[in-house]
Order: structure tokens, then sequence, then C-alpha cells
């Protein structure tokens, strides 16, 4: 990949569109926008209406074109917009014109990585634009946003120049004499250390939420066969997804729907209901259910008023709701026992219960997530690094007057989080973090 290329990619959407957006960035392209728009004289970041034409003369469309010149653009380099209708034959026209202008198609990211080369963009603020790529809610958006305009960025480069100034201060008082350093400075680093690896463990307690924000909070409903929990999915999701049966263990595999809940994307699951069985294909649904409790952040445990009546009382843990369900087959007096905290008697035929166990839902999602989320938007990469970075602020605590020793494992703290905006980089961490992105950034 030959970073002096010039390289264009498809900015907007794919398929039939009203407008499509074609990104051009590359080195000196004034000549080749003066081309595009007929005229010798260009205004930068003014919109021209202009007749594109291939080399032959032929007209491709009519279109906007927009020049931002170096450095103000967003890949830092000279940047050509091109407005073109979205017609896939009117963009097929234009990326072989481009070609014979001895362009390029673009890599996934690779205006990401130019920007990032270019200093306008450091690997914080690439994740946060991956992330805003990838939000599908309200809260998903908010987070990812903040995240892109260089919140993380700044907490970052506040902790990574925290821990150079400590292990520098740690190394010099090896070399220098009490006299000649601040008053104190011992203490006054193990506070500084112990501080930091504070914050980054109360940043790592918050990555579960941050990671249920950013990927979707994870619910399955669960049960014993034959007890509603595919009528319930399908209520819930607004469509009949899964097969609805009397007959015992209809469900085999996991049916999964993406549903918005006040702005945060759940991902719901229905799963196999649990039971003895030999049937092959039943045993391997009932594992993978076994899978999705255990990666669940809210599980839906549903009954029926003879099992739960079986075993007596029946206990929840937090992350738990418990459903009873059929009660249109249970009288006034059943229901009045069944009445609790803990349980919500529900049917699905007539609908009675369902709002009160939606508004139940609606509670404990906001009750788990609300404000839990850390402030940064961590994703997998970012957080092994942070515990990297935890690890070797905790050895550095635990050196206590050794400084030698103090000092190596607060610069290691560094380099993890230096690792994290890119200032310290590895091969396989720009092409794993630009990788998430899409042609046209």
């Amino acid at each position: 990949m030959n970073n002096n290329d010039t390289i264009f990619a498809l900015s907007s959407g794919h398929g039939k569109s009203g407008v499509a957006v074609v990104r051009i960035s590359g080195e000196n392209l004034g000549d080749i926008f003066a081309r595009f728009v007929n005229k010798n004289e260009i205004t930068p970041r003014r919109a021209y209406f202009t007749n594109l034409r291939d080399s032959a003369g032929e007209l491709i469309d009519q279109c906007l074109v927009i020049y931002f010149p170096a450095p103000h653009s967003f890949t830092g380099e000279d940047v050509i917009e091109l407005h073109t209708h979205g017609a896939p034959a009117v963009i097929s026209a234009v990326f072989e014109y481009l070609s014979s202008l001895n362009m390029r198609m673009a890599t996934p990211g690779e205006f990401s990585r130019r920007a990032f080369y270019n200093n306008k963009m450091d690997l914080a603020d690439v994740d946060g634009l991956a992330a805003l790529l990838d939000a599908q809610t309200d809260q998903q958006r908010k987070h990812a946003l903040q995240s892109m305009l260089g919140r993380d960025s700044e907490i970052y480069n506040t902790w990574r120049g925290s821990m150079v100034e400590i292990s520098a201060f740690a190394a010099a008082m090896l070399d220098y004499s009490p006299d000649d350093l601040p008053a104190n400075i011992g203490e006054t680093i193990q506070k500084r250390t112990q501080k930091l690896y504070d914050e980054i463990g109360v940043a790592l307690q918050g990555y579960r939420a941050s990671r249920a924000i950013r990927g979707g909070i994870n619910v399955a409903l669960v049960g014993e066969t034959n007890v509603g929990k595919s009528s319930i999915f399908n209520y819930m999701v607004g469509s009949n997804r899964a097969i609805v049966s009397d007959i015992a263990g209809t469900t085999r595999d996991v049916v999964s729907s993406t549903v918005d809940i006040d702005g945060y994307m759940v991902n719901l699951a229905d799963t196999a209901g649990i039971r003895e069985t030999t049937d092959e294909i039943e045993s391997i649904g009932i594992e993978r259910t076994k899978n999705e409790i255990e990666n669940a952040d809210i599980v839906i445990r549903v009954f029926t008023h003879e099992q739960q009546s079986a075993k007596c009382k029946v206990q929840s843990a937090n992350n738990e709701i418990i459903i009873i369900n059929k009660s249109d087959m249970l009288s006034k007096s059943e229901l009045c026992t069944l009445n609790s905290e803990n349980l919500i008697c529900v049917s699905v035929h007539t609908g009675d219960g369902m709002d009160s166990f939606m508004d139940t839902l609606h509670k404990k999602i906001h009750e788990m997530f609300d404000g839990r989320e850390s402030d940064l938007s961590i994703n997998a990469r970012t957080k092994s690094l942070l515990e990297t970075a935890h690890n070797e602020l905790s050895h550095a605590i635990r050196a206590g007057d050794n400084y030698d020793i103090f000092a190596e494992h607060t610069r290691r703290a560094s380099d993890a989080i230096g690792k994290i905006l890119g200032t310290i980089t590895a091969n396989e961490i720009l092409d794993m973090t630009f990788g998430q992105l899409c042609l046209g950034k």
C-alpha cells in the first residue's frame, strides 16, 4: 500500500440513492479539481455545479464538487468530494473515470489511516468514529460521538503525561540528591500513582456497561419447554420471528432479534427449552441456551403456575426477571397468591400483565446501565491495554521506595496508554483499528 497514491471511495451508502458522495484524497489535487469544474481559478470549500465528463469528453453526470486543500481536510491531504446522483451506473462510471486518472480504490479505513498519519486523529478518535458508524440507538450515538470528538483522547493523554512525569521523577531520585528535587517527591509520586491506578480501575469496572451500550444489552428468555417463551419473544419484537406451538421442544436453536428500548440496543434471544432429552439436535440447542445464560446481561426466566408451585418459591438474581406465564388459565385467588415483587404474572394470549413486564424490563435496564458505563468508550483492544497499564501501576506501587523498579513499571504503563492513542504503535494494532472502518472512511 503506497501512501503517496491518490485514492477514492464511495463515502455514502451503497445501493440506489438520490445522492452519492465520492471522496478523493491525495497530493496536489488542485489541477484535477480545476479540470472537473472547467475553471482556472477555484475557491476552496465552495460547492461548484458542473458537468462531469470522462477523458473522451462524454458526460458522466451533473454533480456538485468541493475542494478541501491540505491540511484543512479530513485526511490532512488535498481532498475532493463529488456529490453525484446515486445510481449504481453513475457511480461505476465515476470510478472508471477516476481509475483512468491514475487513482486507485481505497482500502477499508485508509482515509482515517491517512488522517492518523497526518495528526488529524489519534487511535482513540478512530475507535470513536468506528463506534459512531456502527451506532444504531441514541445511547450508542451519544457515547461514540463524545469519544470521536476527543473526550477519550483527553483522558488518555492526561494519564500518559502523568505516568511519564512520575517515571522521570522516580528515575531522577536515583541520580540526584534530595536537595535537587522537589520536597517530599517520593510520597508525592506514590500518591499520584495510586490515584492513576484507582482511576483506571474505575474505568475497567465500567467496561461491561460500555460493552453493553456499544454492542447491545444481551437479554435471554429462558425456561423449560412449552412455557411460552417464543410467544413472549414475538410480542417483544413485534413480529412472528419464533415458531409457536403446543408441541414441547419446538425451539431447538437460539432465535435472536435486536430491539431499541429507551435508546439502548437490546439483543433479545429466545432459547431452547431446558429439559432432559435424548434428541441430539435438541441437546445442542440446550447447550446453546446455557451459553446464552452465561453471556446474558439480563435473564428473563419464564415459568407456568404448575412449575412455580412445584418449585415453591422462585429465587431471582439481581439480573433476572421472573415471569409466570399463562395467567389467563388461573383463578383470581390463584393470581392473588402469586402477586409479589419478584413475580410478574402475564398472559401473552390476552395481553394481561405484559405492560407491567415491559415496564419492569425498562426499569431493570436503566437500573443496571444508566450512568454505570465508563466515561471512556472501551473496546476489546483498549480494555487489554488498560489492563496492562493497571497491572504495571500495581507493580510500581508494590515496589515501594525501590525507585529503579518503580520507574520501569510506570514507564511500561505509559507505553500501554501510548498504544491506545497510537503514540506508540505496532502494525498489527493499526491494522486492527482501521480495519473496523468502511471504504469511505
